[in-house]
């Protein structure tokens, strides 16, 4: 059985990726680009930059391996490192 996703909002994603080494690249109106530099690959990611909860298949799409490829548990580690705030 799948950990169900948990209730985040973009602020804090955009935080938290921060956090984990990520830079903003822009910030437009639609949403905070931001980019890490991960081995030989240079990874992106837009996230919209709300107080409300991010769907959670946009969420799922967000941790996948074409974007942040942080995974569930990997979203999981950083609240745990760096709380949801």
């Amino acid at each position: 059985m799948q950990r169900q996703l948990p209730a985040i909002t973009g602020r804090q994603l955009i935080r938290l990726l921060k956090l984990d080494g990520w830079d903003e690249v822009r910030n437009a109106q639609h949403g905070v680009w931001l980019s890490k530099r991960t081995g030989t690959a240079t990874r992106f990611t837009t996230i919209k930059n709300t107080r409300e909860p991010i769907p959670t298949r946009t969420l799922g799409e967000i941790l996948g391996p074409k974007q942040t490829g942080l995974t569930r548990a990997g979203l999981s580690r950083l609240i745990e490192r760096h709380g949801p705030r």
